[in-house]
């Protein structure tokens, strides 16, 4: 799947539930709570947790998390560039020409 198809896939999935709609400072506010997941995620592979009880997790399950919030934090990404009118390719291609120009790389 490329990320166009699942940008569409994803508005398409949210707009059924009702979840479009909301406005793009709500959407931050979910992006901002799928960092800290993803945070706790680093955290509990680079230094992690001891929490009474919480199971303790393998190296795959913790990577399997690892996995899922990455992709939750994608996609929250994804619907506030469609919210916002911005073409997630293009912030690909902004985002290398910065490092490039900044780095002055060809």
């Amino acid at each position: 799947m490329d990320l166009d198809s699942h940008q569409q896939w994803l508005i398409d999935f949210y707009q059924q539930r009702g979840w479009y709609e909301l406005s793009p400072f709500i959407r931050l506010n979910f992006l901002t709570e799928e960092v800290g997941e993803l945070s706790r995620a680093v955290r509990a592979i680079k230094l992690g947790r001891d929490h009474p009880g919480e199971p303790i997790a393998t190296p795959a399950d913790l990577q399997a998390n690892l996995e899922e919030e990455l992709a939750d934090v994608l996609d929250q990404v994804l619907v506030m560039s469609a919210k916002m009118d911005v073409d997630p390719q293009q912030l690909l291609t902004a985002s290398e020409d910065k490092l490039k120009a900044r780095f002055h790389i060809n």
